[in-house]
């Protein structure tokens, strides 16, 4: 694993070998999972290389980029995090988890964060799946949509499985959806009424999905 910040060429290089076949960056070269959550104002995508990320920038305004990972020590996260600094984009880690119940205090974070930002916003997990899709599914709510519409950030088409671990996080919208829509805002439902531990104990995931995202695909 590639650990510390890139401050010569050896550290450059070594940051892309283990991005690209530690990470799985190498299928991130054709793939970048892009899509368009708020036109104009936000998008998200799987982890992007230096190359695309400046070509975004270019094309779409970018301002901030948003790390759903977190800090990471891998070469991945060297490699954004200087492209970010060269580029002049403000670079913001806000870690979500993929597997778990959302976290009512990181949702409340990011909800508080999501006021402050510079935008355009380009917002990354790993694959562009999983947190991304729950990331983008709160700024639909953010945003005044429906749990119906926040749900659809997070599809196959982008390679998420409900059937897996990964979908408790469809879970939490559909409890939004049953318990709190139409009777009460978003937030103020996750501040008095969501609980993580009923969502936690009431969620059953599929065995073979389960292996499939956790196994096959490697997913965080």
């Amino acid at each position: 694993m590639f650990k510390g910040q890139i401050t010569s060429r050896a550290d450059r290089r070594r940051a892309w070998v283990d991005s690209l076949f530690v990470d799985h960056a190498v299928f991130r070269l054709v793939w970048t999972n892009f899509q368009a959550v708020v036109p104009g104002k936000v998008y998200r995508c799987n982890h992007p290389t230096p190359a695309r990320l400046k070509r975004a920038m270019q094309r779409y305004g970018l301002r901030t980029l948003v790390n759903l990972r977190g800090h990471r020590q891998c070469g991945s996260d060297a490699l954004s995090r200087t492209a970010a600094h060269k580029l002049g984009l403000a670079h913001v880690d806000m870690a979500f988890e993929s597997r778990g119940a959302p976290h009512r205090d990181r949702i409340l974070r990011f909800a508080g964060l999501y006021k402050t930002l510079g935008f355009p916003i380009l917002m990354h997990c790993k694959s562009g799946a999983d947190r991304a899709g729950l990331a983008s599914g709160l700024v639909v709510l953010f945003e005044g949509g429906t749990a119906a519409e926040a749900l659809k950030q997070l599809s196959w088409r982008y390679g998420h499985f409900n059937s897996s671990r990964t979908g408790i996080l469809d879970a939490f919208f559909l409890r939004y959806q049953a318990e709190g829509e139409g009777r009460l805002p978003f937030l103020e439902w996750v501040e008095r009424d969501y609980d993580e531990a009923a969502l936690k104990r009431d969620f059953v995931a599929g065995k073979l999905a389960s292996f499939m995202t956790d196994q096959v695909l490697r997913r965080e």
